[in-house]
């Protein structure tokens, strides 16, 4: 299903769409045999033509126009990944406005999301529908998350656990994969530059009869610039489903990833042999079944399993360690359009997470230490939420959900969001106020000794314009945002782990994008925020304290031309000022501002192959996104891309 939908084809306004849940064995071979004809770079779409109408889906959890989701939201697609050379999800989420992007060092370090200033585990990541938070931590980490196969990213901000549940406290960034819809076609891609660096991938889709699919596969070498930071990553993720007709899809979702990690610490206390493995994979079966024009099903079942080995662990207290982490979730939804003006979506989730740690070697100065720790959680979750349009061009949602856990109980969330455009002017109005929650994650529980701990909660509210100008050559959006956090989970200093924390974040989200002529195109995104800690009972960070690793200004510029329909080139720019680092119950320290500048190009020398390269961090910037762990100088890479 296409991203984007012609504000004059019929039902543009609110037409439900069947989210596409993907199966397929991982088989690379399907590259080789597949043939279609190759296609010339899209150009961009000429000033005043009639534009494809982009839509969302993770705002309501069915397709609406972008321009009137009643949250604030922004949409990446394949063809802005292809333009700019991205290769992880990660670099990708660099330009949306109100997240920052915290990678610990280089590619295959620890990568984190901050979304409106709240931790990288109050953001819920799904990839098509299914939350694949993972780990002893219930965060996810972006650092192996490749974009093979991808068709496009979904962020919305602000609370969203009425939809989504736990972990959506901040927000949600969905990740949606390519379905095939054309003559099955392939590409591969090859490419190599600094520090040792070769990496391969390839992406198939297509259908066949009933049949559709959808393949990508990528690994990557590379040695970074310090002893002991070598990265090695294989990833693979199909597609796959079975239409017998146009009510009915059966398909499945597989995904694999196995990353081998030097990790060399920081440059203050280097560890020359430490080391990281981690494997993950999972399978999700899915049903989408349209009945009739008014009443959509979908289903969900999903199994993740994700294995993590630390040998050796040079941190001197713990040693060696192997963690294992197994989900199942349930995730069902129906659609029902009693009339033109009202959608009642409801539906059920189930989750069971076991984890676990093994560490045999972990020393016992500080008393008896367990050699094996794990944790056991179950959730079940329902529902509802009606989305009224009672005339053209407004948007009212409200809804709520109830959460129960094992371990704590039950939670309500609930969340009222509205949008109108004006035509007139071109102008939309947005607004949202929701609860969302997060709750206490493996890692809470097992190492801060308190398996009583309550969710982490937040009130938050936005308020937000967006302003289509000059025949809409020029679109502009600005949002005012604010969180109240409570229930925090922080630390006492005597190795415990309780709800004694507070903070409050808010800030300005500003978007432009411009096209003043034929294949060029401006984007700039700015986020302000201020992020504060209001609690003196954690002791790792005094009360009015700014939050740690939380930018005060980031600012990202993009352009992008293509010239001669034969030669793509971008050039992107990040500007990050005002951090600050913990320094662990005393008072936080400055770290440097920080920016650098990346440039592209492609060259289509037929329809059948490009060459193409790119340069990043052109101007050989010395920085750190996380103190003591230095990012890459400047890097060149080039390559060649084949179509059949």
């Amino acid at each position: 299903v296409s991203a984007r939908r012609r504000k004059s084809e019929p039902g543009w306004r609110l037409h439900p769409r069947r989210v596409r849940y993907p199966i397929l064995r991982t088989v690379l071979l399907i590259f080789a045999p597949l043939v279609c004809f190759g296609q010339e770079p899209t150009p961009t779409p000429s000033p005043g033509e009639a534009e494809a109408e982009q839509v969302v889906v993770s705002a309501t959890r069915f397709d609406i126009p972008l321009d009137l989701s009643p949250a604030s939201a922004s949409v990446i697609d394949s063809e802005d990944f292809e333009q700019k050379q991205i290769e992880r999800v990660s670099d990708a989420l660099r330009e949306v406005p109100g997240l920052s992007v915290v990678q610990t060092g280089t590619a295959g370090q620890l990568t984190a999301v901050f979304t409106r200033g709240l931790r990288s585990e109050h953001t819920q990541v799904l990839l098509d529908g299914i939350p694949i938070n993972q780990g002893l931590q219930g965060a996810f980490n972006f650092a192996d998350l490749t974009i093979d196969d991808i068709d496009r990213i979904e962020v919305v901000r602000g609370p969203q656990s009425t939809l989504y549940g736990p972990r959506a406290l901040a927000g949600v960034i969905q990740i949606f994969t390519k379905q095939g819809t054309g003559p099955p076609g392939a590409m591969v891609a090859a490419e190599g530059g600094s520090y040792d660096t070769f990496r391969e991938w390839g992406q198939s889709d297509g259908k066949i009869g009933n049949f559709d699919y959808s393949v990508g596969a990528s690994r990557l070498d590379t040695d970074n610039a310090r002893p002991n930071n070598n990265y090695r990553n294989t990833a693979a993720i199909t597609d796959v489903g079975w239409s017998p007709n146009e009510q009915l899809r059966i398909g499945s979702l597989f995904t694999y990833s196995v990353s081998d990690t030097g990790n060399p610490n920081t440059i203050f206390d280097p560890r020359p042999i430490d080391h990281f493995l981690t494997e993950r994979w999972l399978i999700g079966p899915h049903i989408d079944w349209k009945p009739t024009e008014w009443w959509d099903h979908k289903f969900i079942f999903s199994y993740d399993h994700e294995r993590q080995l630390n040998d050796p662990n040079q941190d001197g207290f713990v040693g060696p360690t192997r963690a294992l982490f197994e989900r199942t979730q349930i995730d069902y939804q129906n659609d029902l359009r009693p009339t033109s003006w009202l959608t009642l979506t409801s539906g059920f989730f189930y989750n069971r997470v076991n984890a676990g740690q093994e560490r045999p070697f972990v020393l016992q100065i500080f008393g008896p230490q367990p050699t094996f720790v794990s944790d056991h959680t179950e959730e079940i979750a329902g529902f509802l939420q009606a989305t009224l349009t009672p005339i053209e061009n407004l948007i009212f949602v409200a809804g709520g959900r109830f959460d129960h856990f094992n371990q704590f109980g039950g939670i309500w969330t609930y969340r009222v969001a509205g949008s109108y455009k004006i035509d007139r002017t071109n102008t939309t109005l947005h607004s949202s106020v929701a609860t969302g929650f997060s709750p206490p994650s493996s890692q809470d529980k097992i190492f801060g000794n308190n398996f009583g701990l309550k969710p982490e909660q937040d009130l938050g509210w936005d308020i937000g314009v967006r302003q289509e100008l000059w025949e809409n050559r020029v679109a502009v959006g600005l949002t005012y945002f604010h969180n109240d956090l409570s229930n925090a989970i922080g630390s006492n200093g005597l190795f415990e782990t309780l709800n004694l924390g507070a903070a409050e974040t808010q800030g300005l989200e500003a978007e432009l994008r411009a096209q003043p002529i034929t294949n060029l195109l401006f984007t700039v995104s700015y986020t302000y925020l201020a992020a504060e800690n209001t609690s003196s009972k954690d002791i790792s960070q005094l009360q009015g304290a700014r939050l740690p690793r939380r930018p005060r200004n980031e600012v990202y510029v993009s352009a992008s031309y293509l010239w001669w329909k034969k030669l793509r080139t971008v050039v992107e720019a990040k500007f990050v000022n005002a951090r600050e680092e913990l320094n662990f119950g005393g008072p936080n320290f400055d770290i440097e501002d920080y920016s650098f500048v990346n440039v592209a190009a492609e060259y289509e020398v037929n329809p059948h192959l490009s060459v193409f390269g790119r340069i990043d961090n052109l101007m050989n910037e010395h920085y750190s996104e996380v103190f003591g762990f230095p990012a890459l100088g400047r890097a060149a890479y080039g390559g060649v891309k084949v179509r059949f």
